[in-house]
């Protein structure tokens, strides 16, 4: 038994490093695309946004999906929608086609991720899920620790063709040894997908996603960004007010009756949107205000990803033991220290103390982000699992499009703001600005952590 668990759990892992790797080695390979098919920002932007929005959409559906389908053939799905927009990415003639390689590979990278925790969560007990969820948290860290990095060495020998090159064998090889070793271990339930849902379920979660990214390249104060927000504020509320209505509801928000589900999937969400915009931040300040290369960007930030990436197998072990509250206080408590010293970042900061200061963050997000997952799931009985990774993924995505597009926004007006000084000190002001925000959202994070119980019973 505990052989094939092995099996299956190295599977999902695998699966879920390849998603996570793909969407890491692009972030910086923008330049290149937009000088091969000759287009501006705003469209090459498309290709992260198009990946955001098919995510956000397909995402909320898993949790049906798991329960109508196998893991096993759901995972083999999953894996060759993914293959398939790799390999269609590596040879696309046009930008057109690029794009669609982006829609193709985020449908098999929507399900991969919620269908992981799903059954990791159900194979093992509650004493021991921490532990587990752990390890995948040191999977889950690694892929973007090396993903700027090698995309960086990569786009210096080669070209960005070479990105899509680097995933498609790996891709190839996880998807044969699912098909071969993969097993069942999800329970199947009747159900019938309800076709209103989706249409409340993509306008709305869709709608707010979109609206989040473009707000930080054209201002919360744009009609476009109003309106989207606007029209996926009112979807999700019917989409809500429906699956409440429903006695089989595509996804079950009754899960946040729990205390426990509800603060900790606010506290993970928010430490993911730090994670995520405090490495937007320095890069922005290493390659704009710095002019350094993307390679020298990935380094800056590689010992810091690296150690959230070691971090999480012991994190998780010692939240076994004790619990999330004290794992949340002390990352709480390291993520502002490394925010606060970031305020005050100069042009002249060494390097090292900027790689030094983004371990220190990165090591209080390691304390945080499963940890607080799992505290949130183990308060929940396992019927409900599906459903509550589905919506922790979710939330986690919005979150981050919402906090980043917050911090971007805040960079661009106050560098406006300061038109007479020259461009790099401008825009350092505006990144000044925004780590006073990041400081402001872990001192709030750092005080809800104060009402997590210490243990982690059920519901």
């Amino acid at each position: 038994m505990n052989r094939k668990r092995n099996l299956i759990v190295a599977i999902l892992l695998a699966a879920a490093f390849v998603s996570i790797l793909n969407q890491t080695l692009l972030l910086i390979a923008m330049p290149p695309i937009m000088e091969d098919f000759k287009i501006d920002a705003n469209l090459a932007q498309w290709l992260t946004t198009v990946y955001l929005l098919t995510n956000g959409i397909l995402i909320p559906i898993t949790a049906f999906l798991i329960g109508r389908f196998s893991n096993r053939l759901l995972l083999i799905v999953a894996l060759t929608l993914f293959s398939v927009g790799t390999f269609l990415g590596a040879f696309a003639p046009s930008f057109t086609v690029l794009l669609l390689a982006r829609i193709i590979q985020a449908a098999g990278a929507g399900v991969i991720m919620p269908l992981m925790q799903t059954v990791l969560l159900t194979l093992y007990p509650k004493e021991k899920r921490g532990s587990i969820m752990g390890l995948a948290g040191l999977v889950t860290g690694f892929a973007p620790a090396i993903g700027p990095t090698l995309s960086g060495w990569i786009l210096e020998q080669l070209t960005w063709r070479h990105l899509f090159f680097t995933v498609l064998p790996v891709s190839v090889i996880v998807l044969t040894v699912a098909t071969i070793f993969m097993k069942n271990v999800t329970t199947k339930k009747e159900g019938q997908l309800d076709s209103l849902s989706i249409v409340y379920s993509s306008l709305g979660w869709g709608g707010l996603l979109y609206g989040f990214s473009i707000a930080g390249a054209v201002g919360f104060k744009s009609m476009q960004v109003f309106v989207t927000l606007v029209i996926g504020g009112i979807m999700l509320f019917l989409f809500i007010r429906r699956q409440l209505q429903l006695s089989k509801p595509m996804l079950e928000f009754r899960v946040f009756q729990s205390k426990i589900f509800s603060i900790t999937t606010f506290l993970s969400g928010l430490v993911y949107a730090l994670m995520i915009g405090t490495q937007i931040l320095l890069t922005f300040y290493i390659q704009n205000v710095r002019q350094l290369s993307a390679l020298e960007t990935g380094l800056v930030l590689l010992i810091g990803a690296l150690v959230m990436g070691f971090m999480s197998p012991v994190t998780g072990k010692i939240f076994d033991k004790v619990g999330g509250k004290g794992l949340a206080l002390v990352g709480f408590t390291s993520i502002l220290l490394g925010s606060s010293f970031l305020m005050w970042v100069s042009m002249y900061t060494k390097l090292w103390l900027i790689a030094g200061t983004f371990t220190i963050i990165s090591f209080g997000i390691s304390m945080i982000m499963m940890p607080l997952t799992t505290a949130g799931m183990n308060a929940l009985p396992t019927h409900l699992m599906a459903h509550a990774t589905a919506v922790n993924s979710t939330l986690r995505m919005v979150g981050g499009a919402l906090v980043t597009a917050l911090l971007v926004t805040i960079m661009s007006t106050v560098s406006t703001l300061q038109q007479p000084m020259d461009a790099a000190n401008a825009l350092l002001n505006g990144i000044r600005a925004s780590f006073f925000a990041t400081t402001l959202l872990s001192a709030i994070g750092l005080l809800l952590s104060f009402y997590l119980s210490k243990e982690n019973k059920a519901e």
